[in-house]
């Protein structure tokens, strides 16, 4: 990985897209000055894998990340095979991720995810390793390896990063990734004190700081409460985890998380996004006008993240448009 991260700005999909729409997604990313793509990896939607490789065919130069590939779901073996085949075919222009998998996906795909820090160590170090082009002995709890086969497609130019939001898996980033992202609705303090988990780990060793961010573009005229409708849904759903009570704090958001869950679990979405206000959505998001955006980037920039990664546009004309937005912070 070089030393420095080369984009301040990427764009994630979720899965949900239909494959056909993919290269005009990607298009408009890599022509509004994305500099990475990120596939998310998330069990019962749309393959990561065959996302990524329909992203990079469709465009000459936006790297695709492959987010957040789960060891528990699959092999890390198998995990780095399909980073290295995409690098074979795309050199330089692949990023893999790894991360635990969305407990409910796991849940229902009936998949048990024990020791969450020591899988995740050895899954890096595994993909890592293959991807050099090592043939890697491993005597791990979660994973062993005999050390008799390199990948055929090694070795790969592939940055291995970690998705991570409790501190023993920020640490293990710190520690042993080349990079860490962070999740969706963070605040701007709660990225800071993340990143400064992460450094004390690293030791001075560079680690790519990354960080999801939910976007919306409210252009002059528009109606500002349904253009952000979008991100105050998906807010409710993020923020509801009790998890977030530090992330809440840190910014100063005031949010009844046991009725936020409650009301989302029974499907009652206007109430529950009824609970966010205004400022919650400033505090935990980069949505609105022009300036407002530019400025909520900025923000997260100066928090300390190399890339902030917009999430939660819908198709290829918020792509382009939010992009557009954001050009005074990228």
């Amino acid at each position: 990985m070089p030393d420095a991260w080369p984009s301040a700005v990427g764009v994630s999909l979720e899965g949900r897209e239909p494959l056909a729409s993919v290269p005009a997604l990607a298009s408009a990313a890599e022509a509004g000055g994305a500099g990475t793509l990120w596939v998310a990896s998330h069990l019962f939607l749309r393959d990561p894998v065959t996302m990524a490789q329909v992203a990079l065919a469709a465009t000459t130069q936006l790297r695709v990340a492959l987010m957040a590939m789960s060891p528990y779901a699959m092999h890390p073996v198998h995990i780095a095979m399909a980073a290295a085949a995409l690098d074979e075919l795309h050199p330089g222009r692949v990023v893999l991720c790894l991360g635990t998998g969305a407990p409910a996906d796991r849940d229902a795909a009936g998949i048990a995810a024990p020791h969450p820090l020591a899988t995740l160590r050895e899954a890096v170090l595994v993909c890592r390793g293959l991807l050099a082009g090592d043939k890697v002995r491993l005597d791990g709890k979660a994973f062993r390896l005999g050390g008799h086969r390199a990948l055929a497609a090694g070795p790969a130019r592939v940055p291995v990063v970690i998705a991570a939001s409790r501190p023993g898996m920020l640490r293990l980033a710190g520690e042993v990734a080349d990079g860490v992202l962070l999740s969706g609705g963070s605040s701007r303090p709660y990225v800071r004190r993340c990143l400064d988990i992460v450094g004390e780990a690293a030791a001075g060793r560079p680690v790519a700081r990354l960080g999801l961010v939910y976007a919306a573009h409210v252009p002059p005229g528009a109606d500002r409460h349904a253009a952000l409708a979008p991100v105050r849904r998906r807010l409710a759903f993020v923020l509801r985890g009790a998890h977030h009570a530090e992330n809440l704090a840190a910014a100063g958001t005031v949010l009844d998380q046991a009725r936020l869950y409650a009301l989302t679990q029974a499907g009652d979405w206007d109430a529950a996004m009824a609970l966010l206000d205004d400022d919650a959505v400033a505090h935990h998001a980069a949505a609105g006008s022009p300036e407002e955006l530019a400025a909520a980037l900025a923000e997260y920039r100066a928090a300390g993240l190399d890339e902030v990664v917009l999430a939660n546009l819908a198709d290829a004309e918020a792509i382009a448009a939010t992009l557009r937005a954001a050009g005074g912070a990228t």
